[in-house]
């Protein structure tokens, strides 16, 4: 049987990321979090702070020590989290229609996906706190217009009242 849920017609699959098309962004963006909390906290881990990056330190000198990324001939079993910013990366393109996908392609990373689709969605900060500003100030502007209600002939009749 066919969802009737326009925007996510794929159904509520455990097994398959929700879809986003460009729509219902916050809706998406929870369910998201959610189903990538499921399959491992470390996949979305790598989507809020970033990938793991095993380094190595380089040699001690009189100015100091430097700090490479280390060969991945020499990775340790902890080093392998770096899998999980791949995984999110996939995971994140998989739930993408066409448009969406191309707005993140160019990311490397799945923070930077995720923030160019927060970004694109929600906004900056200082554009969220400019728009609440805004819509506060046009709320504390608006008038209640006052209402009068007659009878005649069993019809209402609404007479708007300006001031």
């Amino acid at each position: 049987m066919a969802s009737t849920n326009f925007l996510f017609p794929e159904g509520n699959s455990i097994n398959r990321p929700p879809i986003f098309n460009g729509e219902g962004y916050h809706y998406w963006k929870t369910r998201m979090q959610i189903f990538i909390e499921e399959i491992d906290l470390n996949i979305w881990e790598a989507i809020e702070i970033g990938p793991y990056v095993p380094t190595i330190v380089n040699g001690s000198t009189t100015s100091g020590s430097t700090t490479i990324e280390k060969p991945r001939d020499k990775w340790s079993e902890e080093d392998r989290k770096v899998q999980y910013n791949l995984k999110a990366k996939n995971i994140i393109t998989s739930a993408l229609g066409i448009d969406e996908y191309f707005r993140v392609s160019n990311c490397t990373i799945a923070k930077e996906m995720w923030d160019t689709l927060q970004l694109t969605h929600e906004g900056t900060t200082d554009f969220k706190r400019s728009r609440i500003t805004t819509l506060t100030h046009e709320y504390e502007l608006f008038r209640m217009k006052t209402y009068k209600i007659c009878r005649k002939d069993s019809h209402i009749q609404l007479i708007i009242l300006h001031h």
